[in-house]
């Protein structure tokens, strides 16, 4: 409920909707506004950070270039609740309504949630997170929502709530005082897919091994890892992972797509993501760029390529803090950034896809060309890459130099036949609960994963000799469990297992 003062009387007290973002996670909030009588000021107070403070500045200008009156008064913005610290510009619209309906410029009992930034002209512009803000909205039963004409797709694409979209405050105040209703916004479609994959498996001579690995890590989601000297296809064969990934469930699409506009990368023109997310990020990025951080925090690179794939080339050279950050979202499937006062959790299950060469120099264990490194200067170029690293990555496989009457053979395999298989393996998962094998948890993992015949032995034979870790063991039977899956098979057989096996090998 909204209490009005009477225009111009000393006192007046009026409440809007807006919503705060912390990581992912939205809250409404309720903006309180009082006018009284006092020296002409507006304070903000509930924890506001430099940008809603500066708000004060943009909202008095937007009323008066909006033809409205901007009270010569007392003015205190109370953000609720206090005790939560509340970030960016997207309350200013909460904030000019607020003012007009307590200084009883406008009168209205309608309550929806306000979502804008304002321009000093009074023009609304589009904030981030839009997507995870109005679906917080629509779960506890708000039933209206406004925002700026850029974020309209972006709002419409939740569902169980009315969306309106407003270029200026005064369609605003016209829609709230029953003058000028805004229209109804619908869903709309998703959007083209930005590109098809510009590199196909057919175009790929050889490889056999890589090319089953990377099917392997798309069909489980499982981490993978290619090693070869340089010239081999390790970057070729990456980017061609890309158009074998199955196609988004609704979930999937939605939880990637909430990341990217939280991180401001959605737009009218493409309200959710078509395609999964495929990022390659330069190996000179920091730790905060790759897992997220700053203040606010921000998601990063791992977070952008939830549901996707991260394609991280030239492993080693990556910064040791970045990749040893990437511990947690490889073993968990989310990222936890805490600051003083606060802490946000970005989702992060993606595939990682990482390339590296074998030595510095790159040839070693190279037929053809000598290696120029020292045995201690190999060892040390691998040690770049950490032991508790390694153990996240299910997949290791060699990428050797092709023949050269390999390269001139006949096309192989189309991405969209590996792509068909994918899909199938996915689906199996999808009867276990989970939307790939990788994520299954031990207790249905357990279930899941019935070894047929001499199975049992060919495992307890690898864990003795190849002193596999606890997690290793368990990420060895998730891969078997896929390859299962790719062979229709519901128990795995040995051929699975020694498949699974041989690509956790150490290179």
């Amino acid at each position: 409920m909204v209490a009005v003062a009477a225009e111009g009387t000393a006192r007046g007290l009026a409440t809007a909707r807006a919503c705060a973002l912390w990581g992912l996670d939205a809250q409404l909030v309720r903006v309180e506004v009082d006018v009284a009588a006092g020296l002409p000021l507006i304070h903000v107070v509930g924890l506001a950070d430099a940008a809603i403070l500066e708000a004060r500045e943009r909202v008095r200008s937007a009323l008066r270039n909006s033809g409205f009156e901007f009270p010569l008064r007392r003015i205190t913005v109370n953000l609720a609740p206090a005790d939560r610290r509340k970030e960016g510009t997207g309350f200013d619209l909460a904030i000019a309504i607020g003012v007009l309906r307590a200084s009883g410029q406008l009168q209205t009992a309608a309550d929806p949630l306000l979502v804008g930034e304002l321009a000093l002209d009074g023009s609304l512009r589009p904030v981030r997170g839009c997507l995870p803000r109005v679906a917080a909205a629509a779960s506890r039963g708000v039933d209206e929502v406004i925002v700026a004409r850029e974020n309209a797709a972006e709002a419409a694409a939740v569902d169980g709530l009315a969306v309106r979209a407003a270029t200026t405050l005064r369609e605003v105040v016209a829609h709230l005082a029953l003058t000028a209703p805004l229209a109804l916004e619908s869903a709309g479609p998703i959007g083209e897919a930005t590109s098809a994959p510009d590199i196909d498996f057919a175009d790929i001579a050889g490889q056999a091994s890589a090319r089953r690995a990377l099917e392997i890590a798309a069909a489980g989601a499982h981490n993978v890892l290619l090693v070869g000297p340089p010239g081999t296809g390790k970057t070729l064969l990456a980017r061609a992972f890309a158009g074998i990934l199955p196609a988004f469930t609704s979930r999937e699409r939605f939880e990637a797509s909430v990341v990217h506009s939280v991180a401001g990368l959605l737009g009218p023109d493409r309200p959710l993501l078509a395609t999964r997310p495929y990022r390659s990020p330069h190996h000179t990025l920091s730790a905060i760029a790759l897992v997220g951080g700053a203040s606010p925090p921000r998601p990063g690179e791992v977070s952008l390529a939830h549901r996707g794939a991260l394609f991280l080339d030239e492993l080693p050279e990556y910064p040791a803090a970045a990749l040893e950050a990437l511990r947690e979202p490889l073993e968990d499937g989310r990222i936890t950034i805490s600051r003083a006062g606060a802490a946000a959790t970005y989702p992060a299950r993606t595939i990682l896809v990482a390339a590296m060469n074998p030595c510095a120099c790159g040839f070693f264990g190279d037929p053809e060309r000598e290696c120029r490194c020292l045995p201690d200067q190999v060892a040390r170029y691998r040690a770049r890459i950490s032991g508790p690293l390694i153990d996240r990555i299910d997949l290791r496989v060699g990428v050797p130099r092709i023949e050269a009457a390999a390269l001139r053979s006949g096309s192989a395999e189309t991405s969209e036949v590996i792509r068909e298989r994918v899909e199938r393996a996915r689906q199996a998962a999808r009867v276990r609960g989970v939307l790939a094998n990788a994520e299954l948890p031990l207790s249905e993992l357990r279930r899941w994963s019935r070894l047929s015949g001499g199975t049992h032995e060919l495992l307890e034979l690898a864990i003795a000799k190849d002193r596999l870790s606890s997690r290793g063991y368990h990420r060895v039977i998730r891969v078997a469990r896929t390859i299962a899956d790719l062979d229709a098979s519901a128990e795995i057989a040995e051929r699975h297992l020694a498949e699974a096996l041989a690509l956790h090998r150490e290179l």
